[in-house]
């Protein structure tokens, strides 16, 4: 549990040191327009900051992508193919497990990337969300091999580089209390998650992200994001990067 002097206070540990952390923002499931899709437009637009946005491909509509448009700032990551869960209870919810042949996995990611082309012509970045976070390991290797060179999921990095080729970024901070009544977990939990995610960071140099789910977030949770995102940006030893610059994708120019 961290108070906002504590993240003052890291964040000028990181400024004493002549260093800049790095921060980014993650917004999963998203499927198409939707009132809390343009409350997140909105924030992102009011605070000036960068946002990667997952999509979940096989949901995709036409009406999400000619909403973003020409949305400066907002980059299209893959979330998995469907959202669908394929683990049996009480195992944990997964949709790129080994429950099914790792060829039709495999297949179906390809199958994905190809709808988003589709959707979003050169916009999507080569960077695989798995839906809840989770891939098997054994799924890994095979990812550069059907285009991805970039994976994201939650929790400190294993290692930068899972395997040749491919990029590990991260995201750290959920707002969202998913085992207690999914509402918004909390001003000092999640400023405690932040703050020991910058303080590992020292060493490891590993961008620190946000997470968020605008289709399932409370009044809280979008209070926070606000207002973490106006402190944030005016703190010296801070800031906010974009998807595409952390993962070195090409620029297009549309995104």
């Amino acid at each position: 549990m961290s108070t906002w002097q504590d993240l003052a206070a890291e964040a000028a540990r990181w400024q004493a040191a002549g260093r800049i952390a790095d921060l980014w923002w993650r917004d999963d499931d998203a499927v198409d327009a939707s009132p809390a899709l343009e409350r997140l437009l909105a924030l992102r637009h009011e605070a000036g900051v960068p946002l990667a946005l997952a999509v979940v491909p096989a949901q995709a509509t036409t009406a999400l992508a000619e909403r973003l448009g020409d949305e400066h700032g907002v980059d299209v990551l893959q979330h998995g193919y469907a959202h669908t869960n394929h683990a049996v209870p009480p195992d944990k919810k997964i949709e790129l497990g080994l429950q099914r042949p790792a060829m039709l996995v495999l297949g179906e990611l390809g199958t994905g990337r190809l709808a988003l082309e589709q959707l979003f012509g050169a916009r999507p970045l080569a960077v695989l969300v798995p839906p809840w976070n989770r891939i098997a390991s054994a799924l890994v290797p095979a990812l550069p091999e059907i285009g991805f060179s970039g994976l994201s999921t939650f929790g400190p990095r294993q290692r930068v580089h899972p395997v040749r080729g491919l990029l590990a970024v991260n995201t750290h901070v959920d707002l969202i209390d998913w085992k207690a009544g999914r509402g918004f977990v909390g001003e000092a939990a999640v400023l405690g998650a932040l703050v020991s995610a910058l303080a590992r960071a020292h060493a490891t140099h590993e961008p620190v992200g946000i997470l968020s789910h605008h289709l399932a977030m409370d009044a809280g949770a979008w209070d926070f994001l606000r207002s973490m995102w106006h402190k944030v940006t005016e703190m010296p030893g801070l800031r906010v990067r974009a998807a595409r610059d952390l993962f070195d994708c090409p620029r297009e120019g549309r995104g």
